[in-house]
């Protein structure tokens, strides 16, 4: 049944709250339910919390081939964490290597997963800056390639596996 889509009201901000990084296998039978993870079997997975403000966001890009009869999404995830510290980077090194899923709380309360069903690649760079205002941190491009748009995911699978530690820088 076709229903197309009015003009929604403006009630919505841009920008990422929080991104969630889980090791790459772990989260077991995922199940989507009308587009939305509502399950994952995976026992035991942690997710790694990670709050961000400011120069953080998720996009994604429709390729199709009318040629090959095939669709993908490129899904391209910004991540900036300010302040370099030796356990940020620990903790950093050890996930990057096991192109992580990750699951993005924007500033409206949705929460999406990137590298749902093949993981994410990680790149990014790691600056002391130059000038005394300039950002010391690091910064992240996370990327994905996936069969399907990230989907939503309800809150609860992602915030009951949170990890209750998080490092204070």
């Amino acid at each position: 049944m076709a229903t197309g889509r009015k003009l929604p009201c403006k009630d919505v901000v841009g920008g990422i709250k929080t991104v969630y990084f889980a090791d790459y296998g772990t989260l077991g039978t995922i199940t989507i339910t009308a587009g939305v993870v509502t399950a994952l079997s995976g026992a035991g997975t942690n997710f790694y919390k990670y709050d961000v403000k400011g120069g953080n966001n998720l996009e994604q890009t429709i390729t199709s081939s009318d040629e090959n009869g095939t669709t993908f999404y490129g899904q391209t995830l910004t991540v900036v964490l300010t302040k370099l510290d030796e356990a940020t980077q620990v903790e950093l090194q050890k996930m990057i290597v096991q192109r992580p899923h990750v699951f993005v709380e924007d500033n409206n309360g949705n929460y999406f997963a990137v590298g749902l069903t093949r993981g994410c690649n990680v790149n990014g760079t790691i600056s002391t800056g130059t000038a005394l205002g300039d950002m010391a941190g690091y910064t992240l491009t996370v990327t994905a390639e996936e069969p399907i748009i990230a989907p939503f995911v309800t809150s609860t699978v992602v915030t009951a596996r949170a990890s209750a530690t998080q490092i204070t820088p």
